[in-house]
């Protein structure tokens, strides 16, 4: 398999990815990153972290980050211990960390395999996002990251209450149409949700959403302004959105 090695948030870190297969990190692991913003000692779950896009990035960003970058498939997270151990993200290597897990485990088996209860003060995650019923790519390692089971976001969010301190942020990004079953998921689990849809262009339909929860919250949902990728014209990205890409500026949220 051809590897690729690709800079990051303007060269501050670097990832070494299969050049065809699985799950190429892009812009989705950077937006999802940006919703950390806490510049606190903090400790961070990604969740299905693949070669570790988005746990790099936030650590990148937020130097008192100690991330553990969390993935089941023995590939992907051998290629995140090799980005760990790449000269170019010496800087970051000794604040992340991995666990070959599947995100799904419960009970003593998710204690064992490193994921204590309430311990993360923030859990980010990228689930797979296509239904299982659509069309499959033939790559089999790109199937298994892009699809997604029916109770998916359950378990995935089961576990991120599991493993989360009280008070503790929830984020993710997912594709709109899931909407209803992240709301559902979140449940009494977490409260406070703040959701923006992401457009490409003004008068086009969103294509990504991005959510934060807070665990034990109360407060009410909230739809936030939406992001929109583009300008009217040309390809260039907005320059709110390409400072959340590059990680010049974070996504915070509105309210606790």
């Amino acid at each position: 398999m051809t590897d690729t090695l690709d800079a990051f948030h303007r060269g501050a870190f670097h990832l070494l990815q299969p050049e065809k297969g699985g799950h190429r990190a892009g812009m989705d692991a950077m937006l999802l990153a940006s919703l950390v913003a806490d510049e606190r000692e903090i400790r961070v779950a990604d969740l299905g972290a693949g070669a570790g896009a988005a746990g790099f990035a936030v650590a990148a960003r937020l130097k008192g980050a100690q991330v553990v970058l969390v993935e089941r498939s023995a590939l992907m997270a051998d290629y995140a211990r090799r980005n760990l151990a790449l000269a170019e993200n010496a800087a970051l290597s000794g604040r992340l960390s991995v666990i070959e897990a599947d995100v799904t485990l419960r009970g003593k088996a998710r204690l064992d395999a490193g994921l204590p209860d309430d311990h993360f003060h923030h859990v980010i995650m990228n689930p797979p996002f296509n239904d299982s019923r659509d069309r499959r790519t033939p790559d089999a390692l790109k199937a298994e990251a892009h699809a997604m089971t029916e109770d998916l976001f359950e378990q995935w969010l089961r576990t991120a209450g599991a493993i989360m301190v009280p008070g503790g942020q929830l984020s993710l990004i997912a594709r709109p149409q899931s909407v209803a079953d992240i709301i559902a998921a979140c449940g009494k689990r977490f409260g406070g949700l703040e959701l923006t849809a992401i457009h490409p262009r003004p008068g086009e339909d969103a294509i990504r959403l991005l959510v934060t929860a807070i665990k034990g919250s109360k407060s009410r949902l909230v739809w936030r302004a939406p992001l929109f990728m583009h300008g009217e014209e040309g390809h260039a990205f907005a320059p709110p959105v390409d400072a959340l890409n590059n990680g010049r500026d974070a996504y915070g949220r509105k309210g606790r």
